[in-house]
């Protein structure tokens, strides 16, 4: 593994392409390549989903396992043992970029997911729950090159980064490249057709309903003796596939699309997920004077979600749905628990006096599910990067529990076997300091031939078991859907 070359002055080019591109014709032609992402804002919105990324070949790649830690790169693989955090952040610092551009927020840089049971480095946890996946705990890969979509302006940009005087040339010839495939793209008009009919397989979860029921009545126990207000239960299923991950990806999106989907393919696995919720944003702003200067100011938004009810094909079902979860106690309770968590949470590593709940509820429509959001904003401290933020806000309180240590400690006496990167977080670390993260529910993990996916939702004291195992299920119908 090679080191290399970094400086302050390291060089941000963006090139627009004129042409409109097909983005899902792009995407087949980077399955050619092991390791790839499309971070996709398929429902789009200009608050949360106005952009999609996407990547190949990237020039580094970091995966973790306990505290086994590996890096790729071009020229071979390095292993060595330590704590997977502190190692992104020594690269992450390396990769640094100075330049920020307003109203582009990632210019290139780590895409990858943080697995839920990376809490083991942030929290003292038991770890007594099966670990038959096997995936990475942390994978992040680091790209110079990227595609990046304005689905508001509807304009495309090649981004790509030099680290050093000597790449210039290379990084030319690849974005030369590059474009002609984008053109190539946006010469053919209709998307690639979705195989209709594939050998059906049973789906298995690793609860049976009895034991659902059962394990959400101890829940109830716990909160009665005063041990916690609230736990994310979940359940696993899982099956076998016989098409290619990214047809599974391209069913999901056109299931259930989502500000926050993604694709990310490695080795021999790969991630896909159509998740509605955003875990973590940082956006780098220019906007503050004081007598030093000009400042920059890195805002910090949360998203947590709780309440969710169906959504059917009859209108006033879903208005009886859309009525019934904005008026529900019960529901009402949860994302004010959760909320307020959060902004605890933002108020370790933010500036004081700076965290807002500026959306205490709010309705969101998805394509099979309404959910009740709320906002949490405010300003990282100077002092802070956002590693510490990760660290203090991680895993979301929307699906662990009040209070999450505790809550944490309760996950993994009952449920069966680990979670990996489900309830982790997906998205990408710009080299110039945004994040954008999500909560990774709705998600794939695919290995091999077989496919996992989990579900899950709050338990209260006043949850109805029956109910609660329904949620599971109604949250889980695009998943199901994809898969037949």
């Amino acid at each position: 593994m090679t080191d290399q070359q970094t400086s302050k002055k390291n060089i941000v080019t963006i090139r627009e392409i004129e042409k409109e591109v097909n983005l899902l014709q792009f995407f087949s032609f980077t399955q050619a390549h092991p390791k790839n992402f499309f971070l996709d804002s398929s429902l789009t919105n200009s608050s949360v989903g106005r952009y999609s990324f996407i990547g190949y070949d990237p020039f580094l790649t970091l995966l973790s396992k306990g505290r086994e830690i590996v890096l790729q790169d071009r020229q071979g693989t390095v292993k060595r043992r330590g704590n997977p955090f502190d190692e992104l952040r020594t690269l992450l610092d390396k990769f640094h970029v100075e330049e920020n551009h307003d109203t582009l927020p990632f210019t290139g840089g780590a895409v990858g997911y943080f697995g839920y049971d990376l809490c083991h480095f942030i929290e003292h946890l038991p770890t007594n729950t099966i670990d038959d996946i096997k995936f990475p705990e942390m994978y992040f890969s680091f790209y110079d090159i990227i595609v990046t979509l304005d689905h508001l302006e509807k304009r495309c940009y090649i981004i790509s980064v030099d680290f050093s005087p000597d790449t210039v040339k290379s990084t030319e010839k690849r974005v030369n490249h590059l474009t002609t495939l984008l053109t190539q793209a946006s010469r053919i008009q209709e998307e690639p057709k979705i195989i209709e009919k594939t050998k059906r397989h049973k789906i298995i979860s690793n609860f049976s309903k009895e034991e659902y029921l059962k394990t959400i009545d101890s829940i109830k126990q716990y909160i009665c003796q005063g041990d916690i207000y609230q736990v994310n239960l979940s359940q696993r299923f899982q099956t076998q596939i016989d098409v290619p991950s990214h047809e599974i990806f391209r069913r999901l999106r056109n299931i259930n699309p989502a500000p926050f989907s993604c694709y990310l393919k490695f080795d021999n696995k790969c991630v896909i997920s159509s998740s509605p919720e955003r875990f973590l944003s940082v956006r780098s702003e220019s906007t503050r004077f004081d007598e030093n200067g000009q400042r920059v100011e890195r805002k910090v938004q949360t998203k947590p979600i709780k309440g969710t009810r169906p959504r059917f094909d009859n209108s006033a079902m879903n208005e009886k749905m859309k009525s019934n979860l904005l008026s529900s106690k019960k529901d009402d309770s949860e994302l004010t628990m959760i909320v307020d968590m959060e902004r605890n949470d933002l108020g370790k590593v933010c500036s004081y006096n700076t965290v807002k709940v500026t959306a205490i509820k709010e309705l969101e429509e998805h394509p099979t599910v309404y959910h009740l959001v709320g906002t949490v904003e405010g300003i990282l401290h100077p002092q802070n990067d956002v590693i510490d933020l990760i660290k203090a806000t991680f895993p979301g309180g929307s699906i662990t529990g009040v209070p999450k240590v505790r809550a944490m400690q309760i996950i993994d006496e009952l449920e069966p076997t680990r979670r990996n990167v489900y309830t982790g977080s997906i998205g990408y670390l710009s080299f110039n300091g945004n994040i954008d993260l999500n909560i990774a529910i709705r998600t794939f993990l695919v290995k091999d031939n077989h496919i996992f996916f989990q579900v899950g939702g709050g338990i209260v004291a006043d949850s109805h078991p029956e109910k609660e195992y329904e949620e599971t299920l109604h949250k889980a119908r695009a998943l199901i859907d994809t898969l037949k």
